[in-house]
């Protein structure tokens, strides 16, 4: 019976001491969550425009000016640009963003899958790990990008990209991240990267009517890479607040678990000491009885 209560009581311990932990963890993300929330809010506006604004000039061009990031080819050969953590214990995110890179290519590039033309560009250790022990073909470069988070990392990526699909030596670029939406939720979200998306018009919508100084060749051939930077940065700003959500959720959810394992263990111990109280008792009466008798 010792050694029962024992054994409950190291439980209870070993328990407490990962509820420390978890709740420390949470605290932590907290914090990384506000910096990270700040960034990809302040963000998303002015790339959402940019955005908005290229793919307006795209549509409107009317084939008059040369836009090599632009040119849609049969798609031979392609690219996926996976965003995930370099850490762990944030819940189901990282499986999540790997289990639908892996819908988006057996859903729209199994034939390219198939004949070895799917190159995967991990952005984050864990989605690299993944991809490179699942014998797909990974471009190893860019997946230390959140180690020193900044603007000039994420550009060198997004510059990997267009320069090889300007080299016909892919034909689209898929992008996965995590949008961002609060600190319980995330949507996963899996979208063409290149060649850069026109608008579909509606039915009597004119073209919109753009003044270009200096020239239009000159300003595309300036600012469509810059924007494509600016895309491929508030992806991996969306992640990044994504991941800390996710975290600081599943560490919430383990203390919470904790809390009920902890309460089940004591009454579990309460019961064992009691019996064994009541069997000290037994033990001891009936050796009285013994005695008198």
């Amino acid at each position: 019976m010792s050694g029962a209560l024992k054994e409950v009581r190291n439980r209870i311990k070993s328990v407490q001491s990962t509820q420390q932990i978890t709740k420390a963890m949470k605290m932590v993300s907290a914090a990384k969550l506000r910096r990270a929330q700040d960034a990809i809010t302040q963000m998303r506006p002015y790339a959402h425009k940019l955005q908005e604004m290229l793919s307006n000039i795209v549509s409107n061009s009317d084939g008059d000016v040369k836009m090599e990031l632009a040119v849609e080819r049969q798609i031979e050969k392609v690219m996926i640009i996976v965003v995930t953590s370099d850490r762990g214990l944030c819940g189901g995110y990282n499986s999540n963003l790997i289990k639908l890179a892996k819908q988006v290519i057996k859903d729209k590039y199994a034939a390219q899958q198939a004949k070895g033309n799917v190159q995967v560009l991990p952005i984050g250790k864990k989605g690299y790990e993944h991809f490179n022990k699942s014998g797909f073909k990974v471009v190893d470069k860019y997946w230390d990008i959140f180690t020193g988070l900044s603007f000039d990392k994420v550009q060198a990526a997004a510059k990997y990209a267009m320069e090889t699909f300007a080299k016909n030596d892919v034909d689209a670029v898929e992008l996965i991240f995590s949008e961002f939406k609060n600190a319980a939720t995330q949507r996963f979200i899996a979208e063409q990267f290149l060649p850069v998306q026109k608008v579909a018009k509606t039915a009597g919508q004119k073209n919109a009517d753009f003044i270009f100084e200096p020239s239009k060749e000159v300003l595309i051939e300036e600012l469509m890479p810059k924007i494509l930077n600016t895309q491929l940065y508030k992806a991996v700003l969306d992640a990044n607040a994504s991941e800390h959500g996710a975290r600081m959720t599943a560490m919430d959810k383990a203390s919470d678990n904790a809390n009920e394992l902890l309460k089940s263990l004591k009454i579990s111990y309460n019961r064992a000491r009691q019996a064994a109280i009541t069997t000290e008792l037994t033990e001891i009466v009936s050796g009285a009885a013994a005695l008198n008798g």
